[in-house]
């Protein structure tokens, strides 16, 4: 009965996803965990199933704003994939309530990466950034000189695929801070990059999971009918509207989601 409501709550999910660039993974598995009484396993399979048309559908949106660094995102594919796959394969060794012990604790990390407001650290390390600037690229040519960087983001981007197939996050949380800081690739172009590396990261996960029977396809084309659409919204207004006070709402909405989480199942 509860699931016509979840091309309403997909659409929510993936326009705040998109605004904040979390990754619609860490509303949809408490959602299916909490309130439709998923296993972890399952609720992970078919969030990071339904993370496969969000991902499409705002990559499709950067790419008419040319934000993608196709190449790099190739790239970064080749170590996120298989660390989606080898995350995906520990879901069926973990125990349901270790897993979702590790996701409560999991959402607490992102709940207080979006409280918390870094500015004051910022304007305290504003001299030493000063006298030793933040590398930042100017162009996708000038990334690929830099050979040592692309493989320590290759290397580093593995555990982002690794978080993707365990979580079902899509892999956006831990990707997106990894290519902006050891990449230096500017944020704008991180968050579209990252959307576009999350499809194959997310296909590669899903493999897994339908081979371990922990898809329900049925609420993930639901979901995915309003994720694809809140995507393609998100994706558009990132420029124009600034996250800070979404960031707060849902940063303590998810707190409580996680403290609940963790409670089910101790």
């Amino acid at each position: 009965m509860w699931e016509i409501v979840l091309p309403i709550l997909g659409f929510l999910i993936g326009t705040v996803a998109s605004l904040t660039g979390i990754g619609g993974g860490v509303f949809i598995v408490p959602l299916l965990t909490m309130a439709y009484s998923f296993a972890p396993a399952n609720a992970v399979g078919t969030s990071l199933t339904a993370i496969i048309f969000t991902a499409l559908a705002a990559t499709l949106n950067y790419s008419r704003q040319r934000r993608i660094y196709y190449k790099t995102g190739v790239v970064l594919a080749l170590t996120t994939a298989p660390g989606a796959v080898l995350g995906a394969y520990l879901t069926t060794i973990i125990p349901a309530r270790q897993l979702g012990l590790i996701f409560g604790f999991f959402l607490i990390f992102v709940a207080l990466r979006m409280v918390i407001d870094l500015q004051s650290l910022r304007q305290r390390s504003s001299v030493v950034e000063q006298k030793r600037p933040q590398r930042v690229v100017r162009s996708e040519t000038e990334l690929f000189r830099s050979t040592g960087v692309m493989i320590l983001g290759c290397f580093l981007s593995f555990f982002g695929g690794l978080a993707s197939g365990l979580l079902g996050i899509g892999g956006g949380v831990l990707l997106v801070p990894i290519i902006t800081l050891t990449m230096g690739i500017p944020i704008h172009f991180a968050t579209a990059t990252s959307m576009f590396t999350m499809i194959f990261t997310s296909i590669s996960g899903v493999t897994q999971h339908f081979l371990a029977n922990h898809i329900s396809f049925e609420y993930a084309l639901l979901l995915a009918l309003g994720t694809v659409l809140g995507a393609q919204i998100g994706a558009y207004t990132s420029r124009r509207v600034s996250g800070k006070n979404l960031r707060l709402i849902f940063g303590v909405m998810l707190l409580v989601v996680s403290i609940q989480m963790i409670l089910k199942y101790i």
